[in-house]
């Protein structure tokens, strides 16, 4: 089975939401939620590229290196476009592993993302991503 070229671009904003969380890049992060929202696991709604940040500051550790030592794993991802409409939602899931003095690596949290997409000007953006935590485990070296 072959990926789209759409679904491609949707899977490669999946992996840059999680490669500028594990380095640490939390304005970049806040970019991709620009005209989106971002819903936590208790259900708070942090809409705009400034409260996307903001709630990651708050929230999550960064240690000297600048990064939060952690490694999000996103598998299983499906995706479902509407050409027409310029729209798309995906799914999939999340583990999160760590590794910090006094923690060795291993994995802090697992949950699923539930996405909504929008297309602007030929390019795909988050409208919206929900992520629920369904295991967690050591997360006292990753949020505050």
């Amino acid at each position: 089975m072959s990926t789209s070229p759409v679904t491609r671009d949707i899977e490669n904003l999946i992996a840059e939401y999680a490669e500028r969380v594990d380095t640490g890049d939390l304005a970049g992060v806040g970019r991709l939620f620009a005209e989106g929202a971002f819903v936590g696991s208790d259900g708070t709604r942090f809409e705009g590229a400034g409260a996307v940040e903001g709630m990651l500051r708050d929230r999550v550790i960064l240690y000297s290196d600048g990064t939060p030592r952690t490694h999000h794993v996103t598998t299983n991802v499906h995706i479902e476009v509407a050409e027409e409409a310029g729209t798309a939602t995906g799914r999939s899931y999340v583990t999160i592993f760590q590794a910090v003095d006094g923690l060795p690596l291993q994995p802090i949290a697992a949950g699923r993302y539930r996405d909504r997409f929008v297309r602007d000007d030929g390019q795909w953006r988050f409208a919206e991503r929900l992520i629920t935590i369904h295991l967690v485990g050591d997360i006292s070296h990753h949020m505050r």
